[in-house]
């Protein structure tokens, strides 16, 4: 019998908006092992190498085999655990970000369907997963390679896909809100303002976030700034003041307020206790 292993690698430097890998690895797992029941704060996709298991995802239990992908979504409670005779081998990502649930819509996972019979795609699948792997590091470089292959990784479920791409969707509407505000939220736009570039009226807007990402477009645009200003924070020298204009506040105080809101301290407390030691 072969001997069991596991190789993970996780994440501590969760810096990108968009898209973040929060850990990676592959997996020969013992008979009958299991993980849950419980829930993840992250989207988490599995791809079975060899052998076979089973996934619980509300009140439906999944069998699977070599080839299949299975997706587990965030704070929904699972279960998966490995057969008694044939246990599986697998490799993962687990990722979460603005763009996550915008790309995954355009995969063929759903929460009705979270498993796919992926087997023309497994031999693809399992190198671009643990190309993810391959990638890891501490460094903010490294962040950005897993990202960048976890990005063609997503690519290769979408263009195998049955779903067909529509852009005036609310999908369509988020995503082309959410790169606006990639590019000019160190400007003080407001939501008028992205409405207007995505060619919708803000209620339209309102809904369209509401629907993809549960959440308004102010607080995305909000939450997108105090992201970039922890990052700025934590890996630069400008002042408190020099960090608000750069990521759209035009009012210190107002910043400062906003800050401690999100985050729970002020952006200097933020910076003493995240501040990287040399």
């Amino acid at each position: 019998m072969n001997p069991k292993y596991k190789n993970s690698y996780k994440n501590n430097k969760k810096e990108l908006v968009s898209l973040s890998v929060y850990n990676a690895g592959f997996q020969k797992c013992e008979s009958r092992y299991q993980w849950g029941p419980g829930i993840r704060d992250h989207y988490l996709i599995h791809h079975i190498i060899a052998g076979k298991g089973f996934y619980q995802a509300g009140k439906t239990t999944y069998e699977l085999h070599e080839g299949d992908t299975f997706l587990i979504y965030p704070q929904t409670e699972i279960t998966y655990y490995a057969d008694a005779d044939n246990p599986w081998e697998y490799t993962w990502v687990g990722f979460n970000g603005s763009d996550a649930a915008i790309i995954l819509k355009a995969t063929d996972f759903s929460q009705t369907s979270p498993v796919l019979p992926t087997s023309e795609l497994k031999e693809s699948i399992r190198k671009h997963l643990l190309g993810i792997y391959d990638a890891r590091g501490n460094g903010f470089a490294d962040s950005v390679e897993m990202t960048g292959r976890l990005y063609r990784t997503l690519a290769l479920f979408m263009k195998h896909s049955s779903v067909k791409e529509h852009t005036n969707t609310a999908g369509g509407y988020v995503q082309t809100a959410i790169a606006y505000i990639s590019a000019n939220y160190s400007y003080p736009i407001t939501v008028e303002d992205i409405a207007g570039y995505v060619g919708v009226s803000r209620s339209h807007l309102f809904r369209s976030f509401e629907t993809v990402l549960q959440k308004s477009p102010k607080e995305y645009l909000t939450e997108f700034r105090i992201k970039q200003a922890s990052y700025l924070l934590t890996h630069s020298s400008l002042s408190v003041t020099a960090i608000a204009n750069s990521v759209g506040f035009d009012n210190g105080l107002y910043f400062s307020k906003t800050f401690h809101k999100a985050v729970g301290i002020s952006p200097r407390e933020y910076r003493q206790k995240r501040t990287p030691t040399m």
